[in-house]
């Protein structure tokens, strides 16, 4: 299992995905989620993905190969002209790397499945934010739907509808996903840190701020602790509850 979120600011994008992956209780490894492209002043292109962890490795591995390749292969990601181009261009990659893995595999198509957040920003158009399917279509965010989760979504997700605010500043929106993950990581022994971070600020057009925290990290085990106490006080100024007489 895994868990990645997506979030638009009106400030730009912030993606966060943990890097636990596993195959039974006894086999639990560490892997990259978040994969980041960029041509500096020209374009800055952020996946993350869960599911199927050979699919999205030859997903990965696939893009970068057309992208070292242009002229042999179909145009990749960093030649694509919109947002909307790349996520055409992955979204199809996807169907294709999943229809591959079944027709030469003896299980269900289910077992290769696998979905993506895409985001970034090329040229002079405006930051976007999808959600690709395995199927290769895919959905966009908007600030009425303003972040996608991926993975293990349900333990995470209150925090962010509640907290949300499009103009919160980028530090603040790291904290509400710490605090998201945190809910996970705590209901699900499958999501765990490190956690892969990319703050991508709007028209910059280039990788922002990429950055990994680490089991030990001592902000997260405040923002941790913290967030329990803080539901403690809340939950000890709600009003009293008067059991109905019998």
């Amino acid at each position: 299992m895994t868990y990645c979120v997506g979030l638009m600011l009106n400030k730009g994008l912030v993606f966060m995905s943990d890097t636990r992956t596993n195959s039974g209780v006894d086999n639990i490894s560490t892997f990259r989620k978040m994969f980041t492209w960029e041509v500096p002043g020209e374009r800055s292109i952020t996946m993350m993905t869960a599911g199927n962890l050979a699919t999205t490795q030859s997903v990965v591995s696939l893009l970068d190969e057309r992208i070292k390749q242009p002229g042999e292969r179909n145009p990749g990601i960093l030649e694509a002209p919109s947002m909307y181009q790349v996520a055409t261009m992955v979204g199809n990659l996807l169907k294709e790397v999943i229809s591959t893995h079944a027709e030469a595999g003896q299980r269900a198509d289910a077992a290769f499945n696998a979905t993506i957040v895409l985001g970034g920003q090329v040229g002079d158009g405006e930051p976007r934010l999808f959600l690709i399917y395995p199927e290769g279509n895919f959905i966009e965010a908007s600030f009425d739907t303003p972040f996608f989760q991926i993975g293990e979504t349900k333990y995470g997700r209150p925090i962010l509808v509640r907290a949300y605010d499009p103009d919160m500043s980028f530090e603040d929106a790291v904290k509400l996903l710490l605090v998201s993950f945190d809910s996970t990581i705590k209901a699900n022994l499958s999501v765990s840190l490190p956690l892969d971070v990319h703050i991508y600020k709007a028209n910059s057009l280039k990788n922002g701020h990429v950055f990994r925290l680490q089991t030990d990290d001592p902000y997260f085990e405040a923002v941790s602790t913290g967030w329990g106490i803080a539901l403690r006080e809340a939950f000890g100024q709600l009003p009293e509850f008067h059991l109905p007489e019998a």
